[in-house]
């Protein structure tokens, strides 16, 4: 016997099994100085949670491991494009990515290619040295049309509040 629910009973029930996701915990934003102590994570383009974005950021390019390499952040943290470079290992970072656990922290997540690379990495607090600052109206054009996101809006909020444009 196959049991056959009206579409609105099925949506309810999928509805209900749905726990809406909580943000971060908010953290003080760190100084802005060219020399920041920060905590590190690492991802990879193959976590459940990024793929269905596959290989690109959400600035739309493709994740680059290199000369260059993507990280994630909040925006109104470091700003899209906001270049650093780690003291520890000599790695330049650029931001081109963020993530609904970085918004609102001071976490930095840090792209690598595999899985094994992004465990091994594990979670870190380093030096980082900026070598450029971002732009925070490049950051509010790409964010604000998907302020239907939670993460998103946190961000945005952040970036008008502290009016640094």
């Amino acid at each position: 016997m196959r049991l056959v629910l009206p579409a609105a009973c099925a949506a309810l029930l999928l509805a209900g099994c749905a726990a809406p996701r909580k943000l971060p915990p908010y953290e003080q934003p760190l100084a802005v100085t060219p020399v920041q102590n920060v905590r590190t994570t690492a991802y990879t383009h193959t976590e459940a949670d990024h793929k269905k974005y596959g290989r690109k950021s959400a600035a739309g390019t493709l994740l680059r491991r290199g000369k260059v390499n993507s990280a994630a952040a909040d925006w109104s943290r470091w700003p899209l494009g906001t270049m650093f470079h780690l003291v520890e290992t000599g790695e330049i970072y650029q931001v081109d990515d963020y993530g609904w656990m970085l918004a609102g922290t001071n976490t930095i997540d840090l792209y690598k290619p595999t899985r094994a690379r992004m465990n091994q990495w594990g979670v870190r607090r380093v030096t980082i040295e900026i070598l450029e600052w971002g732009d925070r109206r490049r950051s509010l054009a790409v964010l604000q049309p998907r302020m239907k996101h939670a993460h998103v809006k946190r961000m945005v909020r952040q970036i008008e509040e502290r009016n640094t444009l």
